[in-house]
Parts: C-alpha cells; sequence; structure tokens
C-alpha cells in the first residue's frame, strides 16, 4: 500500500533529489477525454476509471475544473511539476508510454537512463518500465517509491515487484536512488 511503503513521501524525495542535480524530469499524466468514454471495449479498470470519473479532463485544449481535480498533480509535487523545466508528456491513456510521447521527448533531452516511480506498481509502472526497456532505455525502478492494489485476488505490488526484479536493470529504495543520484552529479 501507499503508506506501507511511504509512497508518496519517497516521489517526493526522487523529485527533490533530482531537482537539486538538474537532472531530466519527465510525468507521464494518464487523462480521459470526453471522446474516450465512447470507447466500445474497455478492461475493468478502465470501465471503473470511467465510472468514478478518475483523470477525467474536459479535453486536451481546456484546462476548466484542472485544479484540485482527479486529473491534477498531488499538491506536495506541484512545486516540482510546474518549476517551468519539467516535462509533462501527453498523456497515457491504458497504462502504458507506448500510447504517448514519453520516449521520444527523453530522447531529445540525450537521457538513455532512468529511474522510474509512480502509481500504480502492476499497471502502469511496469507497463512504462517494460515499454523503456523495448525502445532501448537502461531503466531503475524505485521499489519504495511505487505500490498497487491489494485485492483478494492478488497483490499488484507483489506481482510488479516480481518483475521488476526480473526485468529491470535495477531495482533500488529510495535511499538507494538518491544515493546513485548524487554519485552521478
Amino acid at each position: 500500500s501507499v503508506e506501507e511503503h511511504n509512497t508518496v513521501n519517497n516521489i517526493e524525495t526522487l523529485f527533490k533529489s533530482a531537482k537539486a542535480a538538474d537532472l531530466t524530469v519527465a510525468v507521464s499524466p494518464h487523462y480521459y477525454y470526453p471522446t474516450d468514454h465512447g470507447w466500445k471495449f474497455e478492461g475493468a479498470l478502465e470501465k471503473l476509471m470511467h465510472n468514478i470519473g478518475m483523470f477525467d479532463r474536459p479535453g486536451p485544449l481546456n484546462l476548466d475544473g484542472f485544479e484540485g481535480s482527479g486529473a491534477d498533480w498531488m499538491p506536495q509535487y506541484k512545486q516540482y511539476i510546474n518549476d517551468g523545466k519539467t516535462i509533462v508528456t501527453s498523456p497515457h491513456k491504458v497504462y502504458g508510454n507506448d500510447t504517448n510521447d514519453l520516449s521520444l521527448q527523453l530522447r531529445k533531452q540525450g537521457v538513455d537512463q532512468v529511474i522510474l516511480a509512480g502509481m500504480s506498481a502492476n499497471l502502469c509502472t511496469e507497463s512504462h518500465m517494460r515499454e523503456l526497456l523495448e525502445d532501448g532505455f537502461e531503466v531503475a525502478v524505485v521499489r519504495d517509491a511505487t505500490a498497487a492494489a491489494m485485492l483478494p485476488e492478488g497483490d499488484g505490488y507483489l506481482a510488479a515487484l516480481i518483475n521488476f526484479r526480473y526485468m529491470a536493470n535495477a531495482v533500488w529504495s529510495t535511499e538507494e536512488a538518491v544515493a546513485q543520484i548524487k554519485a552521478a552529479s
């Protein structure tokens, strides 16, 4: 769970460390626009997110109602994301960055190594890791800066952690990631 891993604070620690080291920081938001609600088929989680309006925005060129919505940035992250330096990619629609411009944005900055964190471990974070690896990036996942749902059918975090260990180039704690960032600065 988020509390168990101190995920929210650990993500902020990564933001602080990356900004202090002047590293490229990118955010891959998950948004749904009105046309996305016309999809002819959806997975179970997509149906839930559409039904509760999670990540809903009125349109790609419209920020009406963004502030304080479920699509807005967490308050403690706004200072890092809205600093004029953080790349905010086009949105991903399902789970991974294969539907947005994250890889392009990173390549245009000369980035080939990625420290990955975020929600949800077995869905968006894992999908982003897989796509970044397929695109030729070296990826370290920060295990305590991500979390996932636990359902009667299984533990999403454990499922992702196993896959992170099999596929990522490294799996670090936040403390280890911060040490790596400082060593590279």
